[in-house]
Formats: structure tokens, C-alpha cells, sequence
């Protein structure tokens, strides 16, 4: 189960830090990583961070804004969200991948969204 949290409203500028837990499964060999919705259009991949290495990589509209972390036990994922735009209104939910395959196709566990709303 993966618990996203972190949501609200915030000023264009601003900044958020949305945390997204894994509970009851171990999640911890996976890919883990957030997408999001905003109203009228097709989910989007955010960020992404591999199980192994670490290593992290970014959607293009969010490169050198955002940036997605973990903890040590591999069980808590972060997305820092930085000089946030309006554009970045979204529900946003964390997702984790079994490895051998691509985040960026979608994730095979699901959190329920957090609400990030972004004001001009």
C-alpha cells in the first residue's frame, strides 16, 4: 500500500514536498516514483528514482524544479516540488514498478492522489 501526502496550496513560486510511504508490502526492490493528473488531461510522468542505485531521472516539464529522493530503507519516496507554476496543478500520486520494466509506463502499485494546487 502506498501512502501519499503532502498536498495543498500554494503561491506560484512556491515550493512543496509531497512524501509518499509504502506499508504492508515490500516494496523496497522496486522502482518508485509520482505522476500526475490535472483535470481534462491524460496522466503524466513526474519523476522517477530506481530501486537499486538510486538513480533519478525527471519528466521534461519539471527538470531542474523537482526532485525526487528516498529514504535509507528504501521505504518513504520524496518529490521536492520547487518554483512551482500553475501549470503544475495536479493530483499527484506515487507509484512503485517491479523492476525490469520502465516507471514511465505506468506503475503496478497505486497510491491514492494528493491535491496540489498552484495559484497565479
Amino acid at each position: 500500500q502506498l501512502q501519499a501526502s503532502g498536498g495543498g496550496l500554494v503561491q506560484a513560486g512556491g515550493s512543496l514536498r509531497l512524501s509518499c510511504a509504502a506499508s504492508g508490502r515490500t516494496l523496497s526492490n522496486h522502482h518508485m516514483g509520482w505522476f500526475r493528473q490535472a483535470p481534462g488531461k491524460e496522466r503524466e510522468f513526474v519523476a522517477g528514482i530506481s530501486w537499486s542505485l538510486g538513480g533519478t531521472y525527471y519528466g521534461d516539464s519539471v527538470k531542474g524544479r523537482f526532485t525526487i529522493s528516498r529514504n535509507n530503507a528504501r521505504t518513504t519516496v520524496y518529490l521536492q516540488m520547487n518554483s512551482l507554476q500553475p501549470e503544475d496543478t495536479a493530483v499527484y500520486y506515487c507509484a512503485a514498478k517491479s523492476p525490469g520494466a520502465s516507471l514511465r509506463s505506468g506503475g503496478d502499485y497505486w497510491g491514492k492522489g494528493t491535491l496540489v494546487t498552484v495559484s497565479s
